[in-house]
């Protein structure tokens, strides 16, 4: 089976069009009020009634309170919640969607950490000390061979150039923001298409 592909940070109605038209198997919706790819929920609305069924829908959240994750997940019909945040992790508990758990790696992946985490899925992103995710920086790949990593979702700093390295580590998925984009939360037409297309080609 090939890679997933998610397509982070979707802002406009186009740009989910192209992401599902071009093979994206996720997109996700970014509610962190701070970031520049962030959605109000009438924006997210139109968003999802595009997608329909046709892929699948993550909402990402940093540090949210659950009344306010609750409301998206509701009013929006999401498939999955990410928390990118600090999150505890009672916070992760008791949805009745799967849920992924961003890690922000300064160094190798810590096998103990994936060990005990119990969220369905886990995504490695790149370290900053000041933004939660989309930051572009790219991180080093080589922790993470031999690793068994069926229920991760490889993210950081990815682009058309390296996506195929990641895919090749036979990951659960690849996750892509900054890297597709013309400006933030602009997606560019050919880097979607690119980044999809070498995933998709690389096992």
């Amino acid at each position: 089976m090939t890679v997933r592909v998610k397509i982070c940070g979707v802002t406009r109605v186009e740009d989910a069009e192209l992401a599902v038209c071009f093979g994206a198997d996720f997109i996700g919706l970014n509610f962190y009020a701070p970031s520049p790819r962030s959605l109000s929920l009438k924006q997210a609305r139109e968003i999802r009634a595009v997608i329909g069924s046709r892929c699948e829908v993550v909402g990402v959240f940093v540090n949210a309170p659950r009344a306010h994750i609750r409301e998206h997940l509701s009013a929006l019909n999401l498939d999955l919640l990410q928390f990118h945040g600090d999150e505890e992790a009672a916070a992760l508990e008791g949805w009745p969607v799967k849920v992924i758990r961003a890690l922000r790696l300064k160094a190798a992946a810590p096998v103990e950490v994936m060990q005990r985490c119990f969220a369905d899925y886990l995504l490695f992103d790149t370290f900053h000390p000041q933004l939660f995710g989309g930051t572009g920086d790219v991180r080093n790949l080589d922790d993470l061979k031999n690793l068994d990593l069926d229920r991760i979702f490889i993210s950081g700093g990815l682009s058309p150039a390296n996506v195929a390295d990641a895919a090749r580590l036979n990951p659960y998925a690849v996750d892509v923001a900054s890297g597709v984009e013309s400006v933030p939360g602009v997606k560019d037409a050919d880097k979607l298409r690119s980044f999809i297309a070498n995933a998709k080609s690389s096992r």
